[in-house]
């Protein structure tokens, strides 16, 4: 059954009083979410707790990503304490780290995400990172381009940026090697890759 999108302002969200001295606004139950968690918390007065003391269940292996989406929070993981104004993303990948953060200005607001590292990300990531460096750093590009296709071996689109990473080496045969396999894969990609000018040319 296919699900309709939803759209929602954190104010909208249910405020639920607790743990401690923050609230809890359920996120990720609200939108029915399933493929992570996520969650977001906010304290009205400086000091409060915006995210409670607590580390994570080792049986669960969640990764947790926090993001400070409003006012200014500082963070203290296992001990070692971070000033995060708005806009900081504070990532702790280990089940065991204790973590705690209290608002530094009124009104903050942290989001939470996690879930067990097993998401794989789409090509599109390796793609466009290696496509942004293919004139600057044509290894590196190469590099991520090879390290996308390890992931997603069938990907055409990292096929054509491995293809202008080869151009850009002086590799022109290697180039259309690489284009001819993207093409082979995905036919209807020739007409964006015609519109490139560096590519354009190879077909």
């Amino acid at each position: 059954m296919t699900r309709p999108p939803r759209v929602v302002h954190l104010d909208e969200l249910e405020a639920i009083p607790g743990p401690g001295s923050l609230t809890w606004h359920p996120v990720r139950a609200h939108l029915g979410l399933r493929a992570f968690g996520c969650n977001a918390y906010s304290a009205a007065k400086v000091g409060d707790d915006v995210v409670e003391p607590h580390d994570e269940d080792s049986d669960l292996a969640h990764e947790e990503l926090y993001f400070v989406a409003r006012g200014h929070a500082t963070f203290t993981l296992d001990g070692e304490t971070f000033d995060a104004p708005a806009g900081t993303y504070v990532f702790v990948p280990d089940t065991a780290t204790h973590r705690h953060a209290v608002a530094a200005e009124p009104d903050t607001t942290v989001l939470s995400f996690g879930g067990p590292p097993t998401f794989t990300p789409s090509a599109w990531e390796w793609m466009f990172r290696a496509v942004a460096l293919t004139d600057s750093d044509p290894a590196r590009a190469r590099e991520i381009a090879e390290d996308g296709l390890d992931k997603h071996p069938e990907s055409s689109g990292l096929r054509i940026a491995l293809a202008r990473v080869r151009l850009a080496e002086g590799d022109e045969a290697g180039a259309r090697a690489a284009l001819a396999d993207a093409l082979e894969r995905q036919p209807d990609a020739e007409d964006y890759v015609r519109q490139d000018p560096a590519l354009g040319r190879l077909l």
